[in-house]
Parts: structure tokens; C-alpha cells; sequence
């Protein structure tokens, strides 16, 4: 505990003393020539890789940064980490934000801010900072940077993040802080599935910002066996509703169907789709009410999805125009329903496969790279960043 304080008190200290130079380098890469059209990070998310791939389709030069990695992937361009370990490490912000600045046109980031997000004092003037420097500003939530459960209409779903996340409710003042401050100053905002609880105002409403490479994600085989086998990868129990599938599949296998749950946690991307191979069917989550990139590796992979879908967010998507009515392809349930509905789809092998080709077709339609590449392209062309390398 005495360690954190000292270490809060350097950060402090630190963001008094470099708020001037900061100010004063900012005014200066205002007027440098920057290499890159698009920034994407700081935070280490697979999004980013993707998104990266989207853009460069439409001719962006694009780069991906970050400060360190979590387990899943360590594939981004630039890592601060890899050179700045140690007590160096309290500098990892300030150095990716001056990078940053002299080397973009545009930054597409998360809202807990940019290279400066969580820094206790500059990360107030981090907006401002970017409009000194000429760089523009894309904001994207992403989940837990948006999260404001009193802003929540899901009561299971406050439930479950007090379970998994007691913490989180420390972080309320500081995100809607944040959810204020990017809102007002962004130059263009991304909302979609259920962040829309949380967020007062967007500028582009998607499904989901998140695009997937469905070459990457394509299925060369299936589950020979006559086990029915389910893969359910929780990133945290509670929320993703992990009891209820575990329940429901144990007391189908009490009643002799044979069906098969295979639990990953804490592993790679590459482990999933290694096992995704092999699988029927993919069980997402039966609390927050819409689906991720979890699931849109599944269905790319031309495997049904077990999901709870909200109907007052699926009939926004439909009256908004992005979706028609009866277009999601997941297999809708809860977790009062659960057993009976993988009971339902279990029942016939060839609807299995229906589900599956219908749901790949949805991904490529909706979260493809050339899909969201095309929506970014827009968004990118209305704040004035035209791309190095148009190939279109």
C-alpha cells in the first residue's frame, strides 16, 4: 500500500513537472510533418489489430501502439514496454504521447483516453493537448471504459460485475468523467451494443465497432463425433453467465444427451481458434444482452452461437437501419431458458450447420475488415483525414 502511494505521488509530481514542456513540444508537432494518417491504442485489445487491417484497405497508412500486453496477443507495432521496464516504466505514457503526437494524423482510442488516459493530472488536458498538436480524435468504447452501472437498465447484469469486478465501482466518478470530457471534445464518437446505456451521444451508431478478418477466421473441418461438443471461454464467470451453461449441459448429460461443454479461460486467441476448430457450437454469454468479438470469431467460423440478445437494443439496431428484423443469427437465450434452448438446437445436427453458414454470411455483411474499413473510411473523410494511399 506504502509502495502505491509513492509511486501515485511520483505520477503526480512527474505530470506537474512535464505540463509546461508538454504544452510547449504539442504547439511545436502542430506544425510537423506526420508520417502516419491513423494511430490505434493505447490499449492492448485485438480490436486494434483488426481495425489496423480495416484501414489499410482504404489506403491508410495506419500504425498500432501500446504501452504493455495482456495475454491474448502481443502483435502491435509499437511497445513502449519493450524498452521502458522497471522504474523507466512510470515514463511509458509521456514518451508514447509525444511519439504519438509527431507521428499521426488522427488516433482512434478507447474511452479511457489516450497515451495520457491514466495519468492523474494531464490526462484532464489530453483533448486540448491533441487540438494544440493538429491531431484528430476518434472515441470508441470498448466495455469497462464505459461501463456506468447507475446508467444501466440491467439489473442482472449490476449484479454479476459487482461479483467479478467489486472494484469497479471506485472507477464511476473517474469514467463518467471521462465519458464527459471525450464526448465534449472528441472529433467523432462510436457507440454500439450496449454502450449506448452509457453514452449520452454519438456521432456514428454501429452494431459494433469490431471487424474481424474472416479469411483468418474460416473453418477447414467439423466435429466428426456424435458428441455435441460446446466451447464456452469466459474472460469472467459471472458476467458471461459461465454457472448457468455449466448447469444446464451437466443436467443434459444426466438425461443421456450427448452433448459436450469444453471451458477455456486464459488463453490465446490462437488456442481459441485452435479449439474453435473442433467444436459445434460456441456458448458467447447470457447476461449483458449483446454480442462481441468472441462470438464474431464464432460465427465467422460458421459456428451458432449461444447468446442473450435484449429486445429494446435489437429493436434500436433494427429501427436505426442497421439490421432487419430477424437478421441476428444467434440462437437468443437466457439464463431461465438455457437448457431448453441447447436442448432445441442439439435436436438436429443439420440445422447445426443451417445456423452456422447463415451467421458466417452475417459477419462478412456487418463486421468484416471491408466492412468497418468502410464506415472508418467515412468517418475518417468527415474530420478531414484523407488517406496517403487511396487504392479505391
Amino acid at each position: 500500500m506504502k509502495r502505491k502511494k509513492i509511486i501515485q505521488i511520483s505520477k503526480i509530481l512527474l505530470d506537474i513537472i512535464f505540463l509546461i514542456p508538454i504544452i510547449l513540444i504539442s504547439i511545436i508537432s502542430r506544425v510537423s510533418r506526420k508520417n502516419f494518417d491513423i494511430g490505434l491504442g493505447p490499449e492492448p485489445l485485438i480490436n486494434n489489430i483488426y481495425h489496423k487491417k480495416a484501414l489499410e484497405l482504404y489506403g491508410y497508412k495506419v500504425e498500432t501502439f501500446v504501452n504493455s500486453v495482456y495475454y491474448i496477443t502481443d502483435q502491435f507495432d509499437i511497445r513502449s514496454d519493450k524498452f521502458l521496464k522497471g522504474p523507466l516504466k512510470i515514463f511509458r505514457s509521456y514518451y508514447l504521447f509525444l511519439f504519438s503526437i509527431f507521428r499521426y494524423k488522427c488516433l482512434y482510442f478507447y474511452f479511457t483516453g489516450g497515451a495520457l488516459g491514466f495519468n492523474p493530472i494531464l490526462w484532464i488536458i489530453e483533448p486540448f493537448l491533441y487540438r494544440i498538436a493538429s491531431v484528430k480524435t476518434v472515441l470508441m468504447p470498448y466495455g469497462g471504459d464505459v461501463q456506468v452501472m447507475s446508467r444501466s437498465p440491467n439489473l442482472l447484469f449490476k449484479d454479476t460485475l459487482s461479483k467479478d469486478y467489486p472494484i469497479h465501482k471506485f472507477r464511476r466518478e473517474s469514467i463518467e468523467k471521462k465519458i464527459d470530457l471525450w464526448t465534449k471534445y472528441a472529433d467523432h464518437i462510436i457507440s454500439g451494443c450496449e454502450w449506448v446505456d452509457y453514452m449520452y451521444h454519438w456521432n456514428t451508431l454501429m452494431l459494433g465497432h469490431f471487424s474481424i478478418d474472416t479469411e483468418k477466421w474460416k473453418s477447414a473441418s467439423s466435429n466428426k463425433s456424435n458428441t455435441i461438443k460446446i466451447l464456452h471461454a469466459p474472460n469472467h464467470r459471472n458476467i458471461k453467465g459461465t454457472e448457468f451453461f455449466i448447469k444446464a449441459v451437466e443436467e443434459l448429460k444426466s438425461e443421456n444427451y450427448p452433448v459436450e461443454l469444453i471451458l477455456l479461460e486464459k488463453v490465446s486467441n490462437d488456442k481459441i481458434k485452435e479449439v474453435m476448430e473442433t467444436v459445434d457450437i460456441v456458448a458467447d454469454q447470457l447476461i449483458i444482452g449483446w454480442y462481441a468479438m468472441f462470438a464474431l470469431e464464432a460465427m465467422s467460423m460458421e459456428k451458432p452461437v449461444l447468446g442473450y440478445i435484449r429486445k429494446d437494443l435489437e429493436s434500436l439496431y433494427i429501427c436505426s437501419g442497421l439490421i432487419e428484423p430477424e437478421e441476428l443469427p444467434l440462437i437468443k437465450c437466457s439464463p431461465l431458458t438455457i437448457k431448453e434452448d441447447i436442448k432445441a438446437v442439439i435436436s438436429n445436427r443439420d440445422n447445426i450447420y443451417k445456423i452456422g453458414k447463415i451467421s458466417r454470411e452475417f459477419v462478412i455483411k456487418h463486421h468484416s475488415i471491408e466492412y468497418v474499413g468502410k464506415v472508418f473510411d467515412s468517418i475518417n473523410k468527415s474530420i478531414g483525414i484523407l488517406p496517403k494511399n487511396n487504392f479505391n
